[in-house]
């Protein structure tokens, strides 16, 4: 095989050098502008930023979930929310804004409002009604063209309030250690601090707090109130006090303890001449009862009102034993009267009481009998003595044990 050599004129090979070296220029050009436009989309993709924040919401409240983009010219394409909460543990396309507006994905939750504006770069949202299953974290993504997507995550914190209450128990009176009362701040998130205040009986109770963990992240704390259920602690107030980052500010309980317990002593007192009145200590109040045992009640001559009994005609019929009982839920006990009304008058009595004065001072015993004369004049009408004396029960009803307290002369 021959080999022709080939002749190239002297301007073809100037073109050809020329090509070649145009080739070379173009192409180290281009990869100088496009190192050039790949830094400058590095140092913009450096320089923007996408702000969230953090979001804490009481539940039922509503929250506001922030993101905006800052420092870029790109063009915005779309701003994109995605979710992953407690409802919706898988990663969840939810809603898009576009140049054209809003747009619900995977459903409609118009809970969700954009308040943003895309123009601006502003792509935060509202949420309103906020629940538990709310609570997770939220994905704010910008896309820009050419450098693509941006994000920024925003975790939402839902704190849930106490539904509270605090309860006494029915106490009866004892010498045992029992529970007085609870104070319950039942499903809270976090969880709250629960105390009781009780300025006046703080060595007579003691409180002991429990918490219990439920399956959807809330707690619930009861504290109970254990003492002596004594008349000393009967009708005495406490407070419970419930504190949580939930509530604006602590929520407070007042109760007053109630010990039930039934009538002591029955006490028969005069409150005038012609009136008696029976008191005694209960809880809950006593209600009294006046009777006569063994004789007929005395319609028009006695007016009872409640505890008080009243003598409106001073006549020997109103002779004999009155008994007031007290009584409520839980027992009864009894105070008893005696009335005995004497015939003539009483000015004698004041005659020879006076007398006996006048021996120990004539002076004194004269100026006596003068002014008990002029106050108690005798008109020979039946006037009467009236001679009470109060016994009252020292036991329940069964026992028939009485002690005699006072006696006296009424006119």
């Amino acid at each position: 095989m021959r080999t022709h050599p080939v002749f190239l004129s002297p301007l073809r090979n100037v073109f050809f050098t020329m090509s070649r070296s145009l080739s070379r220029f173009l192409s180290r050009f281009l990869s100088l502008m496009l190192l050039n436009f790949s830094l400058n989309l590095h140092r913009s993709s450096i320089a923007l930023q996408v702000i969230g924040g953090n979001a804490t919401v009481v539940q039922g409240e509503t929250a506001i979930l922030p993101c905006k983009l800052t420092d870029t010219k790109e063009p915005l394409g779309q701003i994109s929310w995605q979710r992953k909460t407690r409802g919706k543990p898988v990663n969840d396309n939810f809603f898009t804004v576009t140049s054209s507006g809003p747009n619900y994905v995977n459903g409609v939750d118009k809970r969700f409002r954009f308040i943003g504006n895309f123009s601006a770069h502003n792509g935060s949202l509202q949420l309103s009604d906020v629940t538990l299953l709310d609570e997770g974290s939220y994905s704010c993504i910008f896309t820009l063209f050419p450098s693509g997507n941006h994000r920024t995550e925003i975790p939402l914190n839902v704190l849930v309030p106490p539904d509270t209450s605090v309860n006494d128990h029915h106490l009866l009176m004892g010498n045992e250690e029992v529970l007085l009362a609870t104070c319950t701040a039942a499903g809270s998130r976090p969880p709250v601090e629960v105390k009781w205040t009780y300025s006046t009986l703080s060595e007579k109770v003691k409180a002991i707090t429990n918490t219990t963990q439920h399956a959807n992240g809330t707690t619930t704390t009861e504290s109970s109130l254990f003492g002596v259920p004594t008349r000393d602690i009967n009708q005495q107030p406490v407070t419970c006090v419930v504190t949580s980052s939930a509530l604006s500010k602590p929520k407070t309980l007042p109760l007053t303890l109630q010990v039930h317990f039934s009538p002591t002593e029955v006490n028969i007192s005069e409150i005038s001449k012609d009136s008696f009145e029976c008191s005694t200590e209960a809880n809950p109040n006593a209600n009294f009862t006046w009777s006569r045992p063994g004789q007929s009640w005395p319609q028009s001559a006695v007016r009872v009102d409640g505890a008080k009994l009243q003598l409106l005609s001073i006549t020997s019929d109103l002779n004999g034993l009155y008994k007031c009982e007290a009584s409520n839920l839980y027992g009864r006990k009894h105070g008893q009267l005696y009335v005995y009304v004497t015939s003539g008058t009483c000015t004698a009595c004041w005659v020879l009481f006076s007398l006996l004065l006048l021996l120990i001072s004539i002076g004194v015993g004269a100026w006596w009998y003068i002014y008990k004369v002029k106050k108690h004049p005798s008109t020979g009408e039946g006037t009467g003595e009236v001679i009470w004396k109060v016994r009252t029960s020292s036991r329940m009803q069964r026992a028939e044990t009485v002690e005699e307290e006072e006696s006296t002369c009424l006119h």
